[in-house]
């Protein structure tokens, strides 16, 4: 019996030890404010990003301290956001339609990620709020300026501004991004089964400070807009490409 209640007793100490040592090892090898679900879910982030979809990177991702940012890239792929939530020292809030966020298939995973859920059509009022606060209390939010995937030739499709107005609230740098050559077979798993090579492009963060009292001028946020896609279009080698708008209701109301 007491042979019995050692060994059992060795054993929940293994247990204890391994347990001990691998959430230790998920601290050193995942840093920043996550949890321990998000840290395990970034090891297994990470391999894929760097193993099946062979991402490199340009430079390391400005990561402002004592503030939080608004990210903004080009959208060619279900699975953009890893490129950039892998190489950050926190969550990432992304922008993601409500369907996928009320899907058995999606559910958990996309509330571990803590994501915005946001309505595909129109100005999603609720949503550009909860962005602004995230961005206003020093959480990073990642937005696609063209709101849907670019399946065209064009360098991008014509964005809305709303990313820029998120910034101008919550008075926050926006970080232009380019992702190039990221995967996408015409359904939102379609990149899981496919290989890669990504190379990620990131700008210096753009002080938008000037803007900061006109925020709800709509020329002044359209002008602030184009001055952020021009910055994706540089770090994308396409100097000469001109941004686009697209909507005419992209202000929130009852601001």
């Amino acid at each position: 019996m007491q042979t019995t209640a050692r060994i059992l007793g060795g054993i929940a100490a293994l247990v204890a030890a391994v347990a001990a040592t691998a959430w230790i090892g998920l601290r050193i090898a995942v840093p920043g404010r996550f949890t321990t679900v998000q840290r395990v879910l970034m090891v297994l982030a990470t391999g894929l990003v760097r193993l099946r979809w062979g991402a490199r990177y340009a430079r390391r991702m400005p990561c402002p301290r004592g503030s939080g940012a608004v990210y903004i890239a080009n959208h060619r792929s279900s699975i953009d956001p890893f490129f950039l939530q892998v190489r950050s020292d926190r969550p990432m809030h992304w922008m993601v339609a409500k369907e996928f966020c009320e899907h058995r298939r999606f559910r958990w995973f996309l509330r571990q990620c803590e994501v915005i859920p946001t309505n595909r059509g129109g100005t999603d009022t609720a949503a550009t709020k909860s962005a602004i606060r995230f961005a206003a209390e020093g959480d990073y939010v990642g937005m696609f300026p063209e709101g849907r995937i670019n399946a065209t030739d064009d360098l991008l499709l014509p964005c809305r501004p709303g990313a820029i107005v998120v910034a101008l609230r919550a008075r926050v740098p926006v970080i232009p991004c380019y992702i190039e050559g990221s995967p996408y077979g015409g359904t939102a798993g379609s990149p899981i089964r496919m290989r890669a090579r990504v190379r990620v492009h990131f700008g210096e963060p753009i002080d938008l400070a000037e803007y900061y009292e006109r925020c709800n001028d709509a020329d002044a946020v359209r002008e602030a807009a184009i001055k952020c896609l021009k910055e994706i279009a540089r770090l994308a080698g396409r100097d000469d490409f001109e941004p686009t708008l697209a909507g005419r209701r992209w202000l929130p109301e009852g601001e």
